[in-house]
């Protein structure tokens, strides 16, 4: 045990390091916060960085319109609770001002257009850094990501084009109109990251430990139901026990069948399944190059 709390520190030495040059390297550095799970201790870890003071930049929350209702109430809580301030990017507003179009049919979703509202909300405040929880362990596109990366001044990514990273050396410089996307915690796991919010007491959003909810069973997947979801002819919502491991927008986050209601049942039932994290996330069905795609394009 006292191998593993040494472990969870080094993590946390370096994403507290990361984080701080962050602060030293830019100017107008923000932190992006979905209220999921990594980027709840991204933040956490910010505010153990910059202790006493309170985090010296804004949290940024991309509003699909489609989030759960939990999320966004544990949003509010969490950011009164570091004394931060809360930038919100709506994707309705993008909806609305003819940016982006939404999308139709049985598995429409709003995941995809979260990338216009976000470069838009980065370019409106003048952002030079988007911190962000991506893990190298999620999903084959991220393992293929630098702690700092750099975007260029329409906010892609170049995953053929990016800057070696040794001895803990991040290389911040860009020209006029680019940003970068810092992962504090790159070198985390999923496991890492349950264990330690269990040693930090860290608190969560509901959804993440099992509880009755109307769901869905579509394509292998099991989402939960809302009202702006075209049903199919032969679906019909029931009611099951879930949990998530994952938490995103409600069209495109999967739930898993669960009775863990603790840290240490969550844990035990991670440790136990065959399935990865994302293996629940309807959006990476859509192809096998899904998420490296979106990344190309100014996503998360």
């Amino acid at each position: 045990m006292g191998y593993h709390i040494n472990y969870l520190k080094e993590l946390e030495y370096e994403s507290i390091y990361i984080l701080r040059e962050v602060a030293a390297q830019f100017q107008h550095p923000a932190l992006l916060f979905s209220g999921g799970k990594d980027s709840i201790i991204t933040s956490w870890l910010a505010k153990k960085a910059f202790a006493p003071a309170r985090i010296p930049f804004p949290l940024v929350h991309i509003d699909t319109g489609h989030n759960f209702r939990e999320t966004l109430d544990f949003r509010d809580e969490w950011v009164k609770m570091l004394g931060a301030k809360l930038v919100i990017g709506s994707v309705q507003q993008s909806i609305d001002e003819g940016k982006v179009t939404e999308e139709k049919g049985y598995n429409a979703s709003r995941n995809v257009l979260q990338t216009v509202t976000l470069l838009d909300t980065l370019e409106q405040h003048k952002f030079d850094a988007a911190i962000g929880g991506g893990r190298r362990d999620e999903e084959k596109a991220r393992a293929k990501e630098r702690i700092f990366s750099h975007r260029d001044e329409f906010g892609q990514w170049d995953p053929k084009n990016q800057r070696p990273e040794l001895w803990n050396i991040y290389n911040g410089r860009k020209h006029y109109g680019e940003h970068f996307r810092v992962f504090p915690i790159s070198n985390w796991t999923e496991m890492d990251v349950w264990n330690y919010i269990r040693m930090e007491n860290i608190p969560l959003p509901s959804i993440y430990f099992a509880h009755k909810r109307l769901c869905l069973q579509r394509d292998g997947v099991i989402l939960a139901h809302a009202d702006f979801m075209r049903l199919k002819p032969d679906e019909n919502p029931v009611e099951l026990q879930v949990r998530f491991r994952t938490i995103g927008d409600i069209s495109c986050t999967g739930a898993v069948l669960s009775d863990a209601s603790n840290l240490d049942e969550v844990i035990r039932e991670i440790t136990l399944s065959k399935y990865t994290e994302r293996g629940t996330r309807f959006d990476d069905k859509r192809s096998d190059t899904a998420m490296e795609d979106r990344k190309k394009a100014g996503y998360f």
